[in-house]
Parts: C-alpha cells; sequence; structure tokens
C-alpha cells in the first residue's frame, strides 16, 4: 500500500457509477457525504478522462459517453452513436479512444480527436477490460464469454493473437516494468500472469473467488485485486508475483481507486449500494457511504 504521495492531498470528491440506477452520484470529501445523485443515462459502469481533461461517463445501454461536471454531476455534453460503451479508454498517447461492446461482442476504435469509428473488430465473447502497452501500439482486451485474452495492433487495427487465460477474465492490467500483463480470472479464483510478447502464461497467483478488477498502488510495486465472492482485496508483489497482503472489504467489492495522498482507498460494494473508505494505515473501513444500485465505477480527486 502507498505511502503518503508527495503533493497528494486528502479526497475532495468522489463520483460513483450506479449502473442500476442510471445516475451518478457525487460525494463530498470533506463530510463524506452524498452532494447530488444525477441520472445520467442507460447503465453507467465505467468511467474515463478525456484529454483535456473531463470526466466522461460510459452509458452501456444508453450507446453514449457523457461529460460530466464534476462538482455537481450535472451533464455538460452527450456524443450519442457510441455503441454499447461498457468500458472504454484512451492510448496513453492520446491518439486513440477504444470502446468495448460487451453485450454485442464488439471492439471499436475511434480517433480520438473527433471520436470518428476507424475500425470495428467483431470479437465476440463479452470484450471487457483493457489496458493499453506504454508506447500505444496495442491495445490488450479480456473476452469474459470466451475465457481468453486478445491483443489488438492500433495501428493496423488487427487482432494479434488470443490465448486462453481461464474461466471469465476480467480485469487486465500491464506491469511498471512493462513486461507482464496480470488478469484477473473470476472463474478460477486467481490472476493469470501473462508475458505479452511471446502471448504466453507464465504463472498464476491464487487470490480469491471472483478475482475481478485490478489497480495499481501509485508509485509501487504493487497493485490490488478486487475479489468479489468473497469479500477481499488481494496485494500483489508485482515483483515476486506473490500475494503479500489480503483486505476485507464487504459488499462485493469491484472497483478502486485511491485517494490523492494515497491515505484512502475507495472501493464500491457491488451488493450492497455503498462505497467503501478504507484506511491502509489503520487497516479498516473507516467510512461507508450509500450511494445507488450496484455502483460500479469510481473517480476520486
Amino acid at each position: 500500500m502507498p505511502d503518503p504521495l508527495p503533493g497528494g492531498g486528502p479526497a475532495r470528491l468522489a463520483v460513483v457509477l450506479n449502473s442500476e440506477s442510471d445516475s451518478v452520484s457525487v460525494i463530498n470529501g470533506t463530510t463524506m457525504t452524498v452532494s447530488a445523485t444525477v441520472p445520467v443515462g442507460k447503465e453507467p459502469h465505467h468511467w474515463m478522462v478525456s484529454p483535456d481533461g473531463r470526466l466522461i461517463v460510459a452509458n452501456t445501454r444508453g450507446d453514449d459517453l457523457v461529460y460530466i461536471d464534476r462538482e455537481s454531476g450535472r451533464i455538460q455534453e452527450r456524443r450519442g452513436n457510441i455503441v454499447n460503451p461498457y468500458l472504454a479508454g484512451y492510448s496513453p498517447d492520446q491518439r486513440w479512444l477504444v470502446v468495448n461492446g460487451l453485450r454485442l461482442g464488439h471492439l471499436d476504435i475511434y480517433r480520438a480527436g473527433d471520436l470518428s469509428l476507424v475500425k470495428r473488430i467483431v470479437v465476440g465473447g463479452m470484450p471487457s477490460h483493457l489496458a493499453f502497452d506504454a508506447d500505444s501500439r496495442k491495445v490488450f482486451v479480456t473476452l469474459q464469454g470466451h475465457d481468453e485474452l486478445a491483443q489488438v495492433d492500433l495501428e493496423t487495427q488487427a487482432i494479434d493473437w488470443r490465448i486462453k487465460v481461464g474461466d471469465t477474465p476480467a480485469g487486465v492490467l500491464l506491469t511498471p516494468d512493462g513486461n507482464h500483463l496480470l488478469v484477473g480470472v473470476m472463474g478460477q479464483s486467481d490472476v493469470a500472469v501473462v508475458e505479452w510478447r511471446k502471448a504466453a502464461i507464465v504463472g498464476r497467483i491464487p487470490t480469491g473467488k471472483g478475482s475481478h478488477n485490478i489497480l495499481q498502488v501509485p508509485g509501487k510495486p504493487f497493485a490490488l485485486v478486487s475479489n468479489r465472492s468473497v469479500n477481499t482485496i488481494s496485494v500483489i508483489d508485482q515483483r515476486s508475483f506473490t500475494v503479500v497482503d489480503t483486505i476485507g472489504i464487504p459488499g462485493g467489492p469491484d472497483c478502486m481507486m485511491f485517494s490523492p495522498d494515497g491515505r484512502q482507498l475507495w472501493v464500491t460494494a457491488r451488493w450492497r449500494g455503498k462505497v467503501h473508505v478504507y484506511d491502509p494505515v489503520e487497516r479498516r473501513v473507516v467510512m461507508s457511504i450509500p450511494v445507488g444500485r450496484s455502483p460500479h465505477g469510481v473517480y476520486v480527486e
């Protein structure tokens, strides 16, 4: 877990995406209360930050991206005709926007500048989470329905390879050294370690049932894995690929994000309609804030 981060402060606000309430909850970081609940569209699951620094919510069944004001949650702009955006992300060089259409089984590659569609790749198998290589040449996508991880070349918009990684893969993270991918395998209670340049699984890390999302710990060689079915978060050392700590988080922990100073870990409790605030120093949940139904993504600043 991180030490206090230089220049970082406590959480000023948080935004939680309530996928079954079709809303976002804006939380005041000082009072730890919900200051606004705003309808944003049909089934918001994940968020991203645009190249110009705006917060974007992807509405999976609304087929649109919504730019919201962080302070109020109010909608500033709505971009339609983005089909089935379950999870989306900008490449590190901010040239590409990649959108996973989980329900429809396709991967869309857009030009980030004008959101013009470059290529729709039909992959099937419920494309779920994604990660980019550091050079913005490749994107890695988990295919939950096919138990696969796929690598796509962003310049040619072609699939380089697809490999089996285990039953129902979800979160995927590139390790800080750029050499491996960590893939949460929900149906096997572990994390697959993939050497992506060889398209090969080189290890497995037992974590817990329902291993789902993965978060890099800022400034540290550790990653967090949320194990939804057993209400834990595993801390993985990315040098030894072993679990070095386990944290109890009730209610189906899902998405996670640290406060700017690293002193708080915010975790959505998917099955309880809450977001938890965990203190890494005290090693306990210090606050549980009711939000909407099936909270998924969480943004903190």
